[in-house]
């Protein structure tokens, strides 16, 4: 539920209004606030839990798409890592069954820090290094995806100010098939 300094039910209004602004409905929207589950950036998340718990989620759903983090966690966050892990968990355990058949898992290219912080020039760079899939925004989706991001106030510490300035992820976001 976001709760790592007791702001887990104003991070939870804040993802709402972030969602909100990318046109996603509340109804589509699920907070797990389970105990063993902390926002922690160094505590990894029980992988069959979390599995589980993902895989509810998408049969809750109809899910026919997940994109999720890579085995970096784009940050470096263990929560991130641990979706990545529960994620791959469940697709490797159960592939032809549903909720995994006819779904399909990206995930969300983990950069250095050089690329991650070149905004648009990591474009050409993105478009010569083999991906599955390669998402440019357009500039209205750019600015989309930093009003959505700005919704996060409790969050936007001056790195994160440094993170809608420069990142390449609101630009351009190469992902791969799980």
């Amino acid at each position: 539920s976001g709760n790592y300094y007791n702001q887990g039910e104003i991070r939870k209004k804040e993802l709402e209004q972030s969602c909100c602004v990318l046109g996603i409905p509340a109804s589509d929207v699920t907070v797990i606030d389970h105990r063993d589950l902390p926002d922690d950036p160094a505590v990894e998340w029980d992988t069959q839990l979390l599995a589980t718990l993902v895989l509810k989620h998408i049969e809750a759903k109809n899910i026919n798409l997940v994109v999720t983090f890579d085995a970096g966690g784009v940050s470096g966050h263990a929560n991130h890592i641990s979706l990545y892990s529960a994620v791959r968990y469940n697709l490797c355990k159960l592939p032809w069954v549903p909720p995994w058949a006819g779904c399909r898992v990206l995930v969300l290219e983990s950069v250095n820090l050089c690329r991650k912080y070149i905004s648009f020039l990591d474009i050409l760079i993105s478009c010569l290094l083999p991906r599955d899939a390669l998402f440019i925004l357009t500039e209205e989706e750019t600015e989309q995806a930093k009003r959505a991001m700005r919704c996060h106030h409790s969050q936007l510490l001056w790195f994160r100010q440094l993170y809608l300035l420069f990142s390449r992820y609101l630009v351009v976001n190469s992902l791969r098939l799980l």
